[in-house]
């Protein structure tokens, strides 16, 4: 998480704001120290708990996993990172369908 805050704020020309869940990396010893040091180049906002209206990464993570498991398993980490590039480069010729990450239902 620091390494990609790092590269986040590296070419930034003012403060980044960054909202992010409540995964544990994001809560951690050494992510709170270093967002102290840099609090003038990046500040963060937590979502609720649970709050999927609110988390359309939620979204992206399903359909990147339903992704990653079909057809041929992965079985190193080159196959999956192959895998996972391959999804991403897909959804990004189909924007209607990132787009819909943002229409929450409530059941």
């Amino acid at each position: 998480m620091i390494d990609f805050c790092q590269r986040l704020i590296k070419s930034a020309k003012r403060k980044v704001y960054m909202v992010v869940d409540n995964l544990r990396v994001h809560h951690g010893k050494h992510f709170k120290a270093w967002l102290s040091a840099h609090e003038n180049k990046i500040g963060i906002f937590y979502l609720p708990s649970y709050a999927p209206e609110l988390n359309p990464d939620e979204y992206l993570d399903c359909d990147l996993k339903a992704g990653v498991d079909n057809g041929k398993p992965a079985r190193n980490k080159k196959q999956l990172q192959k895998k996972v590039i391959a999804h991403m480069r897909m959804l990004q010729k189909k924007p209607q369908r990132v787009a819909k990450y943002f229409e929450y239902k409530k059941d």
